[in-house]
């Protein structure tokens, strides 16, 4: 048994744990990330970064390298398959980018690499034991038992989470009462009325009687298709059970008969419709993000992407914890913004199951939604939440309209040229906008975190103000009014 010592233990190298180490290695945390599986799986699994994502990605310059391995772009999204628009909202990025869950801890993992973090694979959490000042991390290789001590431990390990179990921490919500199976085909001849490529959820999905649905999405690759099927009135015995590929053509000869040939099924899972979210997502020194904090049917495309968010809001103030230059009261509003989030994900998913045509009553409410849906208002509505666009974190004293909202990464002004504020949170760090140089020396000489840069422009978007600060993860938190004269 070696104790080895870091800052922080990260269980899980999913795409909410390798983005949370990401952070925290970028603010130069010590941090260890310790992955189950020997290697990755390489399976595709979720499907796309949804626009306020992208947007995150882009404040750390990793959004170049999603890109690259990306194989469309999807010009809308949808809430219970019925499409909505994103371009209503002022954003950069008004489309969700279609690439495999493995690519993006395939990139995220290579970054990581690059800051010179590795992920020990192979690695499964045991069990842990905290005191006030750090945690006992103990785990289990091919070469024995391990006993890691950190001073913060996170729980990004799924659904099934270890770390959750072990905190004891509630975990409730509702049991699935349906099923559904996704996989990954290559067909030899493909479905009449399918889609070639990938650009919108239009005609991708939908419901085949009062509680079945399929859908077919397009994956770049020649013949190559994801097929999502399911029932939402019957639920396998074990939903963990393996998926037989014999099962898998018998549901494609169903739905779309002998017009589709099959020549590959290369990997194929169950899915259900249990949601479930963590009462807390922190104890002690402790906490939990992703998968591991909250479940849910993946309606609207939300799950990879909240995870991916929480741990972008995790990550700095974790950091700031432990390089010491804030305490717990900042650590504390993770859960305190993070919580009510994927409580409104799992609220929306369950609407958009209420959608599900059983009944006469039900397929007309549905026949009414998709009317209301054209009104802009609810179609932004709508987008904003499964976007990940309307979130908007509450602050406390002026009412001013940007306290609390996203940065949309307009080009502003500056005496050099134009300037795309995205660029200027690369380093992890807050940043001040402001016309003033007297606001940038007051916050040179005040700065909790030493973190900080400060850009003057020639106008802010909102009038009457001088500056705006900002914090890591790209909302503002501070404004200064333009003094009256």
């Amino acid at each position: 048994m070696d104790n080895l010592g870091t800052d922080v233990v990260v269980a899980g190298a999913g795409p909410t744990g390798l983005m949370l180490a990401h952070e925290l290695a970028l603010a130069g945390v010590d941090v260890v990330v310790l992955e189950r599986l020997p290697e990755r799986t390489g399976l595709s699994k979720a499907l796309n970064l949804q626009p306020r994502t992208a947007e995150i990605l882009e404040l750390r310059g990793l959004l170049d390298g999603a890109e690259e391995r990306s194989f469309t772009t999807v010009q809308d999204g949808h809430f219970a398959m019925i499409p909505v628009d994103y371009h209503c909202w002022d954003t950069r990025f008004p489309f969700q980018m279609g690439i495999p869950q493995a690519q993006v801890e395939e990139y995220l993992e290579e970054r990581l690499a690059a800051q010179g973090t590795k992920v020990v694979r192979g690695a499964e959490v045991i069990d842990f034991v905290q005191d006030k000042d750090s945690v006992s991390v103990r785990y289990r290789t091919d070469g024995g038992e391990t006993r890691l001590r950190a001073k913060y431990l996170v729980g990004c390990d799924g659904s099934r989470s270890v770390v959750r179990k072990g905190l004891n921490v509630d975990f409730p919500g509702v049991d699935g009462q349906g099923f559904g199976v996704v996989a990954d085909v290559l067909f030899d001849k493909i479905p009449d009325g399918a889609q070639k490529q990938w650009r919108t959820m239009r005609n991708v999905g939908e419901p085949t009687g009062a509680t079945t649905f399929k859908g077919l999405i397009p994956l770049g690759e020649p013949g190559l298709y994801r097929f999502v099927y399911g029932d939402r009135a019957s639920r396998p015995k074990d939903i963990r059970s393996a998926v037989s590929h014999e099962e898998v053509r018998r549901a494609l000869l169903d739905s779309y008969g002998e017009t589709a040939t099959v020549s590959e099924i290369r990997w194929a899972s169950q899915f259900s419709d249990a949601a479930r979210q963590a009462k807390h997502y922190r104890v002690g020194r402790v906490l939990l993000a992703g998968d591991a904090a909250h479940i849910h049917f993946p309606a609207g495309g939300q799950g990879l992407n909240l995870g991916v968010q929480d741990a972008m809001n995790l990550g700095w103030k974790l950091a700031a914890n432990v390089r010491g230059w804030a305490g717990d009261d900042l650590l504390d509003t993770y859960e305190a913004e993070r919580h009510p989030v994927g409580a409104q994900v799992l609220h929306n998913v369950a609407a958009q199951l209420g959608l599900t045509p059983r009944s006469h009553e039900s397929r007309a409410l549905r026949a009414l939604f998709s009317d209301l849906v054209t009104l802009p208002e609810v179609n932004r509505q709508l987008g904003g939440m499964v976007s990940g666009l309307g979130i908007r974190y509450t602050t406390y004293g002026t009412s001013h309209p940007a306290l609390g909202s996203r940065l949309n990464d307009q080009e502003l002004a500056t005496e050099d040229g134009p300037l795309r504020p995205s660029t200027l949170f690369h380093d992890g760090g807050f940043v001040l906008l402001t016309t003033s140089p007297a606001h940038i020396d007051a916050a040179r000489a005040h700065a909790r975190s030493p973190r900080l840069t400060t850009q003057l422009v020639t106008t802010l978007p909102w009038p009457s103000t001088d500056a705006v600060l900002y914090r890591p993860d790209g909302y503002a938190n501070w404004v200064a009014p333009t003094p009256a004269r």
